[in-house]
């Protein structure tokens, strides 16, 4: 099924979904998880959406067809195909994961025919502002409820620096809002304030469109997936270290990109979650197949370990440019442990689901600078704690670390606002699965945003998880 720019055409790549997989816009659908036998069984989890993203983006911008293949077809992702189709790319979905974009190249966008609605897709949303300033064109940006209350004027403030103009936005910077690329886009050098992968990206693909040189610096080093993929589609870019921990990133703008096949590895902010899964219901053993390893990526595996789970790495190897391996995880009796506050980006997605990981140890956690994580997708320290109270586990807020007391058990009954956030719903089901009572989640059709076949997944191993209209 081929797709245009048209934006209703571009809904067709959409695979469909059944009830517990709706998406954002649908009645709240509630979910209820129980105390669980032995977790087991090999499993693969959705495409890394970091990645899936970015593969439509560059195939967008690249001249000729990319191919995709293992591409994340949640929500979120099929709102970025949808806004490249609208924006001039032929995007095509052949079957299940695999994706062909023909792209019009760096500068060669139209403009869209409405707005570009991102539902609840933070990164797609970003990331595609600065796509949309490197081209002398109008668009506007708008997402879902949750997406409305993030902040975009970190991402609007250097876009601006660079010539871009913002026509109209909502209070704080916020969407919807209209941005209008310049016709001579303006290279900067700019220190991100905060480690942040999406700032970093949308500098850079703005950059793209910049004659000369954009840099960017940032003194702890976020993800890296847009500077690998600039390389796998032809850019030239250079990597130096800044500092301690920091990065400086300097891409060489108004490229030719050639196209370039996009093999998708399994998300490891999606493993976590079955992963923990295993590591908490006693007598557990899970495989998940070729989960990305990328080292900026693998902060929740490195603090699990420290607290003593048992993680074997499986047949290392590289696909498309990224580290995987399979990982076989088994039950383990965890332990407290001090998360410093450099780890936080190579983990910023994970910390709700270690937050349950520490409610089952033993002994303190303290995760230490978690300031990004009141701006997600909803402010999450908050809805962390909030989950940690209906399930009964002890915890402080101090400053910006959360302080878990794990008593080895987790008394639950409790139910959890997921505040339209996946990855809260994901987590405190999963705690659910030890509590020694059910724990309810209020909306669980959010998952959908990154991970569609999570429940069947799940229930495949042998966790309870219970829908509405299913629960007893």
């Amino acid at each position: 099924m081929s797709t245009t720019a048209s934006p209703s055409s571009a809904r067709d790549v959409a695979p469909a979904k059944d009830a517990a997989s709706s998406g954002h816009g649908n009645a709240p659908l509630p979910a209820r998880a129980s105390r669980s036998g032995p977790l087991a069984g090999t499993i693969e989890v959705p495409g890394d959406k970091s990645v899936s993203h970015r593969a439509l983006i560059f195939g967008t911008l690249a001249v000729g067809e990319t191919e995709i293949t293992g591409l994340l077809e949640g929500e979120d992702v099929l709102n970025t195909a949808r806004a490249c189709a609208a924006l001039g790319a032929n995007v095509e979905r052949l079957g299940p994961g695999a994706w062909r974009v023909h792209g019009v190249g760096v500068g060669g966008l139209q403009a869209p025919d409405g707005p570009l609605d991102f539902g609840n897709a933070g990164t797609g949303s970003r990331l595609m502002m600065g796509v949309v300033a490197g081209n002398p064109i109008t668009a506007t940006f708008d997402g879902d409820a949750s997406l409305r209350k993030r902040p975009m004027r970190r991402i609007l403030d250097p876009l601006e620096k660079m010539g871009v103009e913002v026509l109209d936005e909502a209070e704080g910077g916020r969407l919807p809002l209209t941005l209008r690329g310049p016709r001579d886009l303006i290279p900067i050098t700019y220190e991100s304030p905060v480690a942040s992968a999406q700032i970093k990206s949308a500098v850079l693909l703005a950059g793209l469109g910049a004659p000369g040189e954009t840099t960017l610096i940032e003194k702890e080093a976020s993800r890296d997936h847009t500077e690998r993929m600039l390389a796998h589609f032809g850019a030239e870019v250079r990597v130096e270290p800044h500092g301690a921990h920091g990065r400086k990133v300097t891409l060489k703008g108004r490229p030719e990109l050639k196209p370039a096949p996009v093999r998708v590895p399994a998300d490891p902010s999606s493993a976590a979650f079955p992963l923990v899964a295993a590591l908490i219901v006693p007598g557990s053993e899970v495989t998940i197949r070729g989960v990305m390893t990328n080292p900026l990526r693998t902060g929740l595996l490195t603090t699990l370990q420290e607290m003593g789970a048992a993680i074997e790495f499986l047949d290392a190897r590289t696909e498309g440019g990224e580290s995987v391996a399979d990982l076989r995880v088994r039950a383990s009796a965890l332990k407290g442990v001090d998360v410093p506050a450099a780890r936080a980006p190579s983990m910023i997605d994970e910390y709700p689901v270690l937050a349950v990981a520490a409610a089952c140890a033993q002994g303190t956690t303290r995760m230490r600078g978690l300031s990004e994580l009141r701006v997600k997708e909803s402010d999450r320290l908050a809805a962390v704690a909030a989950g940690l109270e209906a399930g009964g586990v002890a915890f402080a807020i101090e400053g910006d670390d959360l302080v878990v007391e794990g008593r080895g058990r987790v008394p639950g009954g409790g139910t959890v606002e997921t505040h339209m956030d996946h990855r809260i719903a994901m987590s405190f089901l999963m705690m659910g699965l030890v509590a020694e009572k059910p724990m309810t989640i209020d909306d669980v059709s959010f998952i959908a945003t990154s991970f569609p076949d999570f429940v069947p997944l799940m229930t495949g191993l042998g966790a309870d998880i219970a829908l509405a209209g299913d629960a007893a």
